[in-house]
């Protein structure tokens, strides 16, 4: 973990060879991440879970963030992949304005698009609360995972993961 932590911290200081030893260790948890993504997708999205990591990777590379450790790495690239497929969802939204509402694929967009707008919301009223439910619901991480990665004792994560799901339900649902 220190390896991964020190590598950022060269990348944020311009070190190019450190990007290029740095993804060999983070490739399969990029991965993972992404296909945690795409399994809430429709099973015929375009993009794929490599696509959607590179594309991740290719808005945080042009952002020139510098890097504090791999808990901050991996909270940025779950929120670029959101990004990622939001923008896809409005895209494809506004192509499909004109379709039969019935067609259930097509209402992907708009859910992934009221769960970005509650995101957000909530990010801006409890950014901790927020960023539990990238680690749990996108990243996929255990509550312990996510206490761990957090710093934060177990039970407050079980409490915040709580009433964030409630919270993000009754505001996408308006209940």
């Amino acid at each position: 973990m220190h390896e991964i932590t020190d590598l950022l911290k060269a990348w944020s200081k311009g070190d190019t060879h450190a990007l290029d030893r740095l993804m060999p260790l983070l490739d399969k948890e990029l991965k993972k991440i992404a296909r945690k993504y795409m399994r809430q997708e429709r099973s015929d999205h375009i993009l794929q879970t490599t696509a959607l990591v590179h594309e991740a990777l290719i808005r945080l590379i042009r952002e020139n963030i510098s890097w504090e450790n791999r808990k901050q790495f991996y909270g940025f690239v779950a929120k670029r992949m959101r990004q990622v497929l939001v923008d896809y969802a409005r895209r494809t939204q506004a192509k499909h304005v004109d379709l039969d509402e019935s067609i259930p694929d097509e209402k992907r967009p708009r859910e992934v698009l009221l769960l970005d707008e509650a995101l957000t919301k909530l990010a801006g009223i409890d950014e901790r609360k927020a960023t539990i439910v990238e680690c749990r619901f996108f990243i996929g991480l255990t509550l312990a995972e996510t206490a761990e990665l957090l710093g934060i004792g177990q039970s407050t994560i079980e409490r915040d993961w709580r009433f964030a799901r409630d919270w993000l339900k009754n505001e996408m649902t308006g209940k």
